[in-house]
């Protein structure tokens, strides 16, 4: 079983029914998909390359010196050459990570960085709005319905970050994980993950549910998952997919992943379109989405719906 590539560019021609099916192939079997030809230029995507990795460079010495996870696995191997048993670190990931948000301050080093990652994060957002619009399409939903649910119908604005992750060489990967696996919590994710490395790994909804998929690295290729959000909006007919990635002994990992998520304040509940002809049951409750977050920093790496039923008694 293969992680979908889909040609984004034949939405807007001729083979438009049959992307639109693709798609919501990737969203229903899968969780996961990639998009080629996103309208993104090479040349940007390039830049973001540099700059990213650039920007290791100047935090690989922070991170070899003084990250928690280096510092616990070197405890393990002490311990394990002294002849003990030792297990997997269950409680930290391999990986270096900060986060842009434009309200937040941003890394002045490399010089280019900034211009770059901000143009780049430009262009994420139209295609999230424009990957929204088809999902509504898909569902049968007014145009603009799930824009207007994260953002309170327009009272709030909808919530735009960008982690920025390294998975470096690690030792003893069996011994950790670069990320834990989990699901995400917000919207749209939209991935620029490394055309080299890989490791990322997904459970598809159209599997049997125990084997791990790889999502293969395609160049220039942008990955796109859902969130628990969406599983909500969706009254359960797109599915947030458990993922994960792995450590590994060779290569550096660049991860950059975009969230378009609802404001804190916004409510969230099974949407159900206008047009259904049979009466639907909302399978999810209603609430905050900001209530919701509260529950999942506890609970991001445990079965997703305990948190559902969290929120159904409040």
């Amino acid at each position: 079983m293969a992680i979908p590539v889909i040609d984004f560019s034949k939405l807007d021609g001729d083979e438009r029914a049959a992307t639109l099916a693709e798609i919501a192939a990737g969203f229903e079997e899968y969780g996961f998909f990639q998009l080629v030809n996103t309208g993104i230029p090479d040349e940007l995507l390039e830049r973001v390359k540099k700059v990213c990795g650039d920007i290791y460079k100047l935090r690989e010495d922070g991170f070899e010196e003084s990250n928690p996870t280096v510092k616990a696995l070197a405890r393990l191997v002490d311990q394990e050459s002294e002849g003990l048993m030792v297990r997997k670190i269950e409680d930290m990931d391999w990986e270096d990570v900060f986060t842009l948000q434009d309200d937040l301050s941003w890394p002045s080093n490399p010089p280019a960085f900034k211009e770059t990652m901000m143009e780049y994060r430009r262009e994420l957002k139209k295609l999230a709005e424009k990957l929204l619009g088809v999902m509504e399409e898909l569902l049968g939903l007014e145009e603009g319905n799930i824009r207007k649910v994260f953002t309170n119908d327009g009272d709030l604005e909808a919530f735009y970050g960008t982690k920025v992750s390294h998975y470096p060489p690690c030792p003893r990967p069996e011994l950790v994980d670069g990320l834990r696996a989990h699901t995400d919590a917000g919207g749209l994710i939209l991935l620029f993950q490394d055309d080299r490395v890989g490791g990322l790994q997904v459970l598809p909804h159209g599997g049997d549910g125990r084997r791990w998929v790889d999502v293969q690295p395609v160049e220039n290729a942008i990955v796109v998952n859902t969130g628990d959000q969406i599983e909500v909006i969706s009254n359960g007919r797109y599915k947030s997919a458990w993922h994960r990635i792995l450590a590994t002994r060779d290569g550096n990992r660049r991860s950059i992943a975009s969230f378009y998520n609802p404001a804190r304040m916004a409510t969230i509940a099974p949407a159900i379109p206008a047009t259904s002809s049979d009466v639907t049951t909302a399978a999810y409750p209603s609430f905050k989405f900001g209530d919701y977050m509260e529950v999942y920093v506890k609970q991001k790496f445990q079965a997703k719906e305990p948190r559902f039923a969290a929120l159904a008694t409040k």
